[in-house]
Parts: C-alpha cells; structure tokens; sequence
C-alpha cells in the first residue's frame, strides 16, 4: 500500500488541539472566577450587610448582603418554581412552588421588591402578605432573563415565571421600584413558608466542576496528539513504492 500522506492529519491535529487547550484554558480561568465569587458569598455571610438607603450608592453586584428596614406593601405576587431536595440531613421545603414577592418601602422613601422565601404549592393558599415595619436582610438580586421555553406570565393573576422587579411590581401596582430586589434570609428553621434563602446552601449548589472540564480538554488534546503520533508512526513503517 502506498505510504499516506500527513500534511492534512497533522494540520487537522494541530487545528484540534488548540481548540481544545483554548476550551480547557477557558474553563480554567473561569474556576478562578467562581471561587472568588464563592469566597465573597462566604465573606459577606459573615459580615455586617449593607444598609439599603434612597442615594443611590446601592451595590451593583448580583448576590450581595444586604439589610434594608422600612414596612411592607399591600398585596403579594408569586413567582412559579421548583427547588431541589437537598442532600441528606438538610432541613428545607422543595419541589414545586412559589416564591413569595411584596413591595417593601424603605425609611426614606426608595421601594424595592422583597423576595420573602419559597412556599411548597401544597401550602400556598395559607401564606398572607406580610404587614407593618420591617427589618429584612437578605442578598441583592438582579432581575432574572427569560428564554424561549419560559412561559407567558400572568400578571392580571400576579403570578410569573421569571423574578423580574419591573413587571412584578407593575402588576402589584407599585409603580417605580430598585432594578434589583431583595431575597430574604432564612429565618427559624427552615421548615415554615415562606422560607428564604440559607446562604450556605446556596453557596453548596453552585456548581464548581471547571477544573474537572479543564483536565477532561487538555486530556482530549494530548489524546489527539498521540492518535496523531501513532498514525504518523505507522506510515513511516510502511514501505515506500517509489522508494
């Protein structure tokens, strides 16, 4: 048989690698990123939150502490999701319901959407909007985007499908509200609607497997290279005809 020729293999070889290492290089990078997102959340979940006031001098940083004190509005809209069970041990509500929004009117006049917690389906007939002064500390919030598989919301029903502070609070006829809402901590244990957030079950769900993708491209890259060297070994064994 006629030795094959490798200027074609090697090129696409080299081609196929460096797009390889410029995905696992990128998925590198990008653990870096995330654990210092993840030591900011387990920073701030230790620090004093920031106190939420009508300057303006909010924190434009989405997951970030914050405290804000002032009285509910009336009426209450839910926003249609399902949590997840955590893993054994854990203390919290899951599978399909709502999260619970109200209007929330600082001290000093600035109106932001309170995320109180998440409520079973099951129970959510029993849950009233929450009334009077307040104290709320929770984590800011920018507002969720829709795809092409969400569906319509129901506004004239107040309720939606993505946590979205604009149309929520047009539907609770608020009017101007902060681009970004509140989702409330979680206070007692856990077991009783609406229930907010725990931070460091938050912080357990993010997931964190870059370095697993990193070494799953390079490998694919150096398995390619030695596919390539194999090949290329083989056809200098072959006999040349013309030789």
């Amino acid at each position: 048989m006629p030795r094959p020729k490798l200027l074609l293999p090697a090129l696409l070889t080299i081609v196929g690698v460096a797009v390889l290492c410029t995905l696992g290089t990128w998925q590198w990078l990008r653990m870096s990123e995330k654990r210092f997102f993840i030591e900011r959340l387990e920073a701030q979940a230790k620090a004093a939150p920031v106190q939420l006031s009508a300057d303006g001098g909010w924190p434009k940083l989405d997951l970030t502490r914050a405290q804000a004190k002032g009285s509910y509005l009336d009426g209450m809209a839910s926003v249609r999701t399902t949590i997840a069970a955590g893993p054994p041990g854990s203390r919290q509500l899951s599978g399909f319901g709502r999260w619970i929004f109200q209007g929330f009117r600082l001290d000093d006049g600035m109106t932001i959407l309170v995320n109180r917690g998440f409520v079973p389906e099951s129970r959510f007939a029993a849950i009233a909007p929450a009334t009077g002064a307040a104290t709320v500390t929770g984590y800011l919030r920018a507002a969720e985007t829709r795809n092409s598989f969400t569906p319509a919301d129901l506004p004239q029903q107040r309720e939606f499908y993505t946590r979205d502070p604009e149309a929520i609070a047009a539907a609770l006829g608020i009017g101007a509200v902060a681009p970004l809402y509140l989702e409330a901590e979680r206070q007692g244990d856990g077991l009783t609607p609406p229930a907010g957030v725990d931070v460091n079950e938050l912080i357990a769900r993010i997931p964190d497997n870059h370095l697993q993708y990193a070494l799953t491209w390079w490998g694919l890259a150096l398995t390619l290279i030695g596919v390539f060297a194999a090949y290329a070994l083989q056809a200098r064994r072959r006999p040349d005809p013309e030789g």
